[in-house]
């Protein structure tokens, strides 16, 4: 087994069809076949059921899926990492960050590493905290920008200063006084956050989303009041919603730049920190 023999193996995959996957890769469609029976031989199980329309995965090739798809990701990071080493600022950073931090990272700090290198190119990654740390445990992504609470096993971390949660309130559901709001004040209304703030809160959310922006566009829409980190309102339209602070510290949160303890940085990765670190 080998990488190309996984790489054709992830476009049938995710084709369903050999003969799309032959256009996907630029090659006929009789060595992918061929390619195909070898790595089901080397196996020796089945890897995909063939149909008049196409293939589907077997349950050996559903997993053999996942693992390919992971394995060529390390292969790509792992020759980027190794071509990078003594060059400098040049190749590619693979950055993954969390949705819950999108109104401070990606930021424009890093728009100074095109202007420093030309050659530099950025990958942008996008997932939960639990994946961004993945990619970033795993050597897929080198720097990784996620919001607490989190396990810091293995990594070495820059926070950025602590923010409050703000209620994004329907005019008519608003609570409070003029710029703060008690949790206890929102007892008597539906309320509307990400699961993590959900599990912070103790108490069953009208709306669970998976998204700081979809919590403030259901708020916006009147569905109960949003519960977000205060940098999310730099990407969020909030409409004609009352923004206030919850004033309890216990739902406060950070974000924080992260990468892995045992892994010298490339040269282009020290820069990017040290620019995100700037904005934290």
């Amino acid at each position: 087994m080998n990488l190309k023999q996984l790489e054709y193996f992830v476009a049938i995959a995710e084709e369903g069809q050999i003969t799309a996957a032959a256009r996907r890769l630029h090659i006929s469609q009789p060595p992918l076949s061929y390619e195909l029976r070898e790595l089901e031989r080397e196996l020796d199980t089945q890897l995909v059921r063939r149909g008049p329309r196409g293939v589907t995965l077997t349950e050996a090739g559903r997993l053999l899926h996942e693992r390919a798809t992971r394995i060529l990701a390390m292969a790509t990071a792992t020759a980027r990492e190794v071509s990078s080493v003594g060059k400098g600022l040049t190749g590619t950073l693979c950055l993954a960050v969390c949705d819950s931090v999108a109104g401070l990272a990606p930021s424009a700090r890093l728009a100074e590493l095109a202007q420093l290198a030309p050659d530099v190119s950025l990958e942008l990654r996008e997932g939960s905290v639990p994946e961004v740390l993945e990619l970033v445990t795993s050597g897929i992504a080198e720097v990784g920008v996620v919001r607490t609470p989190f396990s810091t096993q293995g990594l070495r971390t820059r926070y950025a200063p602590t923010e409050p949660l703000v209620a994004v309130m329907p005019p008519a559901l608003e609570r409070g006084d003029e710029l703060t709001v008690l949790l206890a004040q929102l007892e008597d209304v539906p309320i509307v956050c990400d699961a993590r703030t959900a599990h912070a809160l103790g108490r069953a959310p009208f709306c669970v989303t998976e998204d700081a922006r979809t919590t403030c566009s259901c708020a916006a829409a009147g569905l109960g009041v949003g519960l977000a980190p205060r940098s999310m309102l730099a990407v969020c339209d909030t409409g004609p919603c009352f923004i206030k602070t919850l004033t309890e510290k216990d739902l406060e949160s950070r974000a924080a730049v992260v990468w892995k303890a045992d892994r010298a940085l490339s040269p282009l990765a020290e820069r990017a920190v040290a620019l995100l670190g700037e904005l934290c």
